[in-house]
């Protein structure tokens, strides 16, 4: 019998459109960006953005604020190396420290180490590094996988800095922070002009590392607050009666609140400069974010914004970071893609500056001959997937300039957190981050949980063996910490 005229049309019809792909979830359009905008700020903690729940009544970042209202917050992001040079070598690898082998901050990169934009490179992407690269004091010069190359030497300077474009080097007029957002944008523009070519920029701040120095329009904008003082601030036996004899002698050195910088400031001046200097970094974002919109490449693009390592403003007696504390070990992180990351959403799971890498090849689609430590976080941002566990080793190794910290290994899970450090007479430190947030009280030689620090010691010393990480580097001495071109 025939089939009515009416109904082979309409089987036509549906054919035609399975075949095309329409209707399918399969093959549905996810609106994938092709582009990425990483921008890496310098001594950034996790909790100073206006919007965090944690953050001081008086800290202003308005455009740090509309990243997480119409993008992501990833709640948990930490570095494996509170320290600039090894976790921007993790952030560029993939790896940890003691495979990258960027272990402190003067020591040149290894022979023969690869970093994952030379794939994304090689994959047809366009490339550029424009900011602080300080993986080795003295040099400058352009490093491979980047079409584009603006850096300058060691940790720089806030105003009228020396960068080197494409391998010349000159003096540019202004401040750090506008400059090398110039220069992105200058870049961006290039692009907007081929949507087609698909890219990846790399911003990477000077602020806010120390000494801070605000930008002159900033001068005086946080003159009249009443600083809100951490509890664990106070010089209280309560503070350190479980505490290692190192925290509490620290106080009163270069990385103490008694005695900062070795008394070249005051804490309230030094605080109050930390978050000055922070505004023109946050306006730095604002402009990154609608020149996007305003060129069309907003749709095309996530923008991945994080910090290379926290920073401590008086917990546990103590400024900077290297030890394992949340302050300086938790960094933040916001992801913005209009139509791919949902607007105000947020994820709790535990993400790694190791992971960062292994993410943006995945959305380029692009494999990698380094063998990496971290995962890929994509499918969080996406909101279509769940993560393997991502406890993780913390590691830091003692630097003769700056002795008053010792060599560091953690492991940090989602609740627990144990501390062990190499070459001192001390205590081990075990932290419930779930009933202690602030790390008040240390639980190691407590009854109740010796087994529990017992099995987290043994867990990480395992892990370390498995990776081959239980070579301690040691330094030559003669570098010390009132030497001004020495980082701190």
């Amino acid at each position: 019998m025939k089939k009515p005229l009416l109904h082979i049309i309409i089987s036509t019809v549906i054919i035609t459109v399975i075949s095309l792909g329409y209707f399918l979830p399969a093959v549905a359009q996810t609106n994938q960006p092709q582009n990425v905008v990483f921008i890496l700020s310098d001594d950034h903690r996790y909790d100073f953005m206006g919007f965090h729940e944690n953050a001081p009544s008086y800290i202003e970042t308005p455009n740090l604020d509309r990243m997480a209202a119409e993008g992501m917050h990833i709640k948990n992001a930490f570095v494996t190396t509170s320290l600039c040079s090894p976790s921007r070598a993790s952030i560029l690898t993939g790896q940890y420290a003691h495979n990258h082998q960027v272990v402190d901050n003067t020591s040149p990169i290894p022979e023969a180490t690869r970093f994952f934009n030379e794939d994304i490179q090689q994959n047809g992407y366009q490339t550029a590094y424009i900011g602080k690269w300080h993986m080795g004091e003295v040099d400058d010069s352009p490093r491979p996988g980047w079409d584009r190359w603006v850096s300058f030497r060691g940790q720089g300077v806030y105003s009228n800095p020396t960068l080197n474009v494409d391998g010349k080097r000159d003096e540019y007029v202004g401040y750090t922070t506008d400059i090398l957002t110039d220069f992105a944008e200058e870049w961006l523009e290039e692009r907007s002009k081929n949507n087609n070519e698909p890219f990846f920029l790399y911003l990477s701040h000077k602020a806010v590392h120390a000494e801070f120095e605000p930008a002159e329009r900033h001068e005086g904008h946080y003159a009249d607050i009443d600083i809100e003082y951490p509890e664990s601030m106070d010089k209280t036996e309560r503070n350190y009666r479980t505490k290692p004899d190192w925290v509490k002698a620290q106080r009163n050195s270069w990385h103490g609140v008694d005695y900062p910088y070795h008394g070249e400031m005051n804490f309230d001046e030094f605080y109050r400069k930390y978050i000055t200097t922070l505004l023109a970094l946050d306006e730095s974002v604002g402009r990154i974010l609608n020149y996007l919109e305003e060129s069309g490449l907003a749709e095309n693009t996530l923008v991945i914004y994080m910090a290379d390592n926290g920073f401590l403003h008086g917990e546990h007696g103590l400024i900077d970071k290297r030890n394992a504390y949340e302050e300086s070990i938790r960094v933040p992180m916001l992801a913005w893609g209009p139509g791919y990351v949902e607007a105000g959403s947020q994820i709790d799971e535990l993400v790694r500056n190791i992971d960062i890498a292994p993410t943006i090849l995945e959305l380029f689609d692009t494999n990698s001959s380094i063998d990496m430590d971290g995962l890929s976080f994509l499918s969080l941002l996406s909101g279509k997937g769940e993560q393997p566990d991502r406890e993780f080793l913390y590691e830091y190794y003692w630097e003769p300039a700056f002795p008053h910290t010792p060599t560091t290994f953690s492991i940090r899970g989602d609740r627990y957190k144990y501390i062990f450090y190499h070459g001192v007479w001390d205590r081990d430190e075990l932290y419930d981050l779930q009933e202690d947030p602030q790390e008040r009280y240390n639980l190691a030689e407590v009854p109740h949980y010796i087994d529990l620090r017992n099995e987290m010691r043994t867990r990480l010393f395992d892990k370390m063996e498995e990776q081959d990480a239980m070579s301690i580097p040691v330094r030559r001495a003669g570098w010390q910490a009132d030497e001004k071109l020495i980082d701190n």
